[in-house]
C-alpha cells in the first residue's frame, strides 16, 4: 500500500465512526438536548487535547482557530440540528450531501485546485447514493430546513478548505485541539440561552458522552485534519459519504432495522462515488 492510499484509508476511518453517532445518540443519550450534546462532544475533548499538547495558538491563530471552530463545529452543528428537526432525516442527509460539490468549487476559488469532471460526477453520484439510502416516499420539504441544511453544508465545506489552506505550523493533534476547544466554547452561550439543564445522567448516558467526545470527536477529527494536511480537500470531503452508509449498516446489524433493495443499491452507488472521487485525484496528479 502506498502512502496516499494509507492516508485515504486512515482518513476514511473518521466518517465511518461518525456514522455511529445516530446509534449512540438515540440509544445512550437523553433526548431533546442537541446543542448540549454538540457542546459536550467538542469542548471536553478539545480541553483534554490541549492538556496533552500544552500549546496555545499564537498571534492570528487565535482568530483562525475560532473561525475554523465555528465553521467545522459550532455553526455547522447548529444548522445540522435545525435541518434535522425541520426535515425528515432522509431529506436533511441528502441536502447535506452537497458538501463535496461545494468543496470542489471552493478549492478552485481558495487554493486554485482545478475542477475535474470526475470529481463533479462523483459528487453527484454520492448525493444520489445517499438519497437511495435515506429518502422515503412523501418526504416533506420545509424551506427553513432546506436553507439550514445548505448553510451547514457550506459551513463545513469552508472549514474543510480553509483547514487545508491555512495549514498551521503545528501537529494535527494540536490543530484538532484548538478547533475542538474553540468550537465547544462558542456553543456554551447557545446552550445556556436555548436549552434546559441536563437531567441526572445514568451510566449509559456518561458512556455515550465519553464515546462521542473521545472517539467521535477527539480521535476522529485528529484523523480528519491529519488527512486534510496531506490530501486535497476534494479527495477528503467525499469520504463523508461513508457516514450514512455506516449508519444504515449499524441500524440493520444492531437495531434490527430493515435493509431495503434501494438502500443496498445506495450503498453500492456511494462506494462507487467515493472510489471515483479518489480516481479523479489520481488522474489529475498523473
Amino acid at each position: 500500500m502506498n502512502t496516499r492510499s494509507f492516508d485515504i484509508g486512515l482518513t476514511a476511518v473518521a466518517p465511518a465512526i461518525w456514522g455511529s453517532t445516530y446509534l449512540v445518540t438515540t440509544e445512550f443519550l437523553p433526548s431533546g438536548y442537541p446543542l448540549t450534546v454538540a457542546m459536550l462532544r467538542a469542548l471536553p475533548a478539545g480541553l483534554l487535547l490541549l492538556l496533552i499538547v500544552r500549546q496555545m495558538p499564537k498571534r492570528n491563530w487565535w482568530l483562525r482557530s475560532f473561525v475554523l471552530g465555528a465553521l467545522n463545529f459550532s455553526f455547522f452543528q447548529a444548522m445540522l440540528f435545525v435541518s434535522a428537526y425541520r426535515l425528515p432525516g432522509g431529506v436533511a442527509a441528502t441536502v447535506g450531501a452537497i458538501q463535496p460539490l461545494i468543496v470542489v468549487v471552493l478549492s478552485r476559488v481558495v487554493i486554485g485546485s482545478p475542477i475535474k469532471v470526475l470529481s463533479v460526477v462523483a459528487g453527484i453520484a454520492g448525493m444520489a447514493g445517499v438519497a437511495l439510502l435515506v429518502l422515503t416516499p412523501g418526504a416533506a420539504l420545509d424551506p427553513i430546513g432546506i436553507v439550514a441544511g445548505l448553510a451547514g453544508a457550506v459551513s463545513m465545506a469552508f472549514g474543510t478548505v480553509l483547514s487545508r489552506h491555512w495549514a498551521p505550523p503545528v501537529s494535527p493533534l494540536t490543530f484538532t485541539a484548538w478547533q475542538l476547544a474553540a468550537g465547544g466554547l462558542l456553543l456554551v452561550p447557545a446552550v445556556l440561552l436555548l436549552e434546559p439543564s441536563l437531567p441526572p445522567l445514568s451510566v449509559a448516558n456518561v458512556a455515550g458522552f465519553a464515546y462521542l467526545g473521545l472517539i467521535g470527536a477527539a480521535f476522529t477529527y485528529l484523523l480528519w485534519f491529519r488527512g486534510l494536511s496531506r490530501l486535497e480537500p476534494s479527495a477528503v470531503a467525499p469520504l463523508g459519504f461513508l457516514s450514512p452508509v455506516v449508519a444504515i449498516l449499524l441500524g440493520w446489524g444492531v437495531l434490527d432495522q430493515q435493509l431495503t433493495i434501494a438502500q443496498s443499491a445506495g450503498i453500492t452507488v456511494v462506494l462507487a462515488s467515493v472510489w471515483l472521487s479518489q480516481r479523479a485525484q489520481v488522474v489529475r496528479r498523473a
